[in-house]
């Protein structure tokens, strides 16, 4: 894969402050920015909020839930730091459902949303000199908060002509004495795959002879629409720790409730030593967990939660995920080497050499969002330059208008030779 260079001296030409890492968000409102107000309504397929879309709306248990908690005026008052007792016990008991062995609320610190767990994960295991394996294409978090804690980041790529497996070859060149962990993201983000459980056995046992962990981040858990099911990480935690990384925010459709998970998913009990408990719980004396009332929701949320609910973002997902498959292959200066199977968003290659006046992905995404009035994010931002990600978790008739105004683009900078 090329580095990230030329594809930074892009984001400079373009007015972003490289003084920092990239952040996704960062990307996404400068090109909120650079949409002309006085054409088409904005269409953005930037983000992975399905909340934004009518068509995906929480169950009716989870505002239920929360609406209880704060009338009962029991829940004003601050949460214990690792989380509520009870949120902590559900939390377990939902895990539990895939796993070979039972979780206990030992194992579970709530926190508030995915993000903070990637934070608390790296803080616990950052020591002077060490480094971690970080996917790319990734999750720019990762490289973020490692930057902060003076980690060294190493990437090992994912195969797009193996269905984005791992490149375990990669992780055992990467790997040293110094390695702290490898990071799995599954169901995949930004590129739409799911891992088989052969794989992620694989995975597993690299780690163990490497004598790294995993970290595990299924936030986007279950939402799978291809042939492979989910199979959470832990299931081979006999084999290697896993800290297992997760929320409610996907699933249930409510990102901005701020509630996720850092869990030890580990029956071998390499993280139950006490020093090491000890440290994870004063972390977390630092740290502001999510609202208390809405950790009081959760129990009543994951227990009561019926599969209607969850079929039905499925189906939506896959029309749309389907709807955005099809469409990029009428677009010949775009390719998807891999049809999404699961979370809400894939990865798409840029042909540049069938394009007039487009430099690099940083070029295609700030002139389409100038003309278009569509935002989709370069692949910069997680770590593939000339590579778009295309979010699909959108409403079906946004989307399809979206595609078409990507298709026109493309053909109004395409080079004369080009047939749509």
């Amino acid at each position: 894969m090329e580095s990230t260079d030329n594809g930074r001296r892009s984001i400079i030409n373009h007015g972003v402050d490289t003084t920092s890492t990239i952040t996704i968000k960062g990307i996404l409102s400068l090109l909120m920015q650079n949409v002309d107000d006085n054409k088409r309504p904005l269409i953005s397929l930037g983000m992975g909020d399905p909340s934004a879309h009518s068509c995906f709306t929480t169950t009716h248990v989870a505002p239920s839930a929360v609406s209880h908690a704060l009338q009962s005026s029991t829940f004003n008052g601050y949460a214990p730091t690792s989380g509520l007792p009870q949120t902590r016990r559900a939390i377990a008991e939902y895990l539990s459902r895939d796993l070979p062995y039972k979780l206990s609320m030992d194992d579970v610190f709530v926190t508030s949303g995915c993000t903070q767990a990637i934070d608390v994960a790296l803080a616990m295991l950052a020591r002077p000199g060490a480094n971690i394996l970080l996917p790319r294409p990734g999750f720019p978090i990762y490289e973020l908060s490692a930057s902060f804690r003076h980690i060294e980041v190493r990437y090992f790529d994912l195969l797009p002509e193996k269905g984005w497996a791992v490149d375990l070859d990669a992780v055992e060149a990467l790997a040293d004495q110094d390695t702290i962990a490898m990071v799995v993201i599954n169901p995949g983000n930004p590129c739409g795959n799911v891992y088989s459980y052969q794989h992620l056995k694989e995975i597993a046992e690299a780690a163990n002879r490497l004598k790294i962990l995993v970290i595990a981040d299924e936030v986007y858990g279950h939402l799978t629409f291809g042939s492979k099911p989910f199979v959470p990480m832990g299931v081979f935690g006999s084999t290697v720790p896993v800290l297992t990384l997760g929320s409610i925010s996907k699933r249930w459709i409510v990102p901005g409730w701020r509630l996720g998970w850092f869990v030890t998913t580990d029956p071998c009990g390499t993280f139950k030593n006490h020093k090491v408990v000890e440290r994870i719980k004063k972390y977390f004396d630092l740290l502001g967990g999510p609202a208390t009332f809405i950790q009081a929701a959760v129990p009543q949320i994951l227990e009561q939660t019926d599969e209607v609910f969850f079929k039905k973002t499925l189906n939506i997902l896959k029309q749309t995920s389907n709807t955005c498959y099809d469409k990029i292959k009428e677009i010949l200066c775009l390719s998807c080497p891999h049809k999404p199977e699961g979370s809400m968003a894939v990865m798409v290659k840029l042909n540049l050499s069938l394009l007039e006046d487009i430099s690099d992905d940083i070029d295609f995404c700030f002139k389409l969002a100038k003309e278009e009035s569509v935002i989709v994010l370069p692949g910069i931002a997680v770590g593939l330059k000339d590579w778009v990600r295309f979010t699909f978790a959108v409403d079906p008739t946004s989307l399809e208008e979206a595609l078409g105004r990507v298709k026109s683009f493309c053909k109004r900078h395409g080079k004369q030779l080009q047939r749509y």
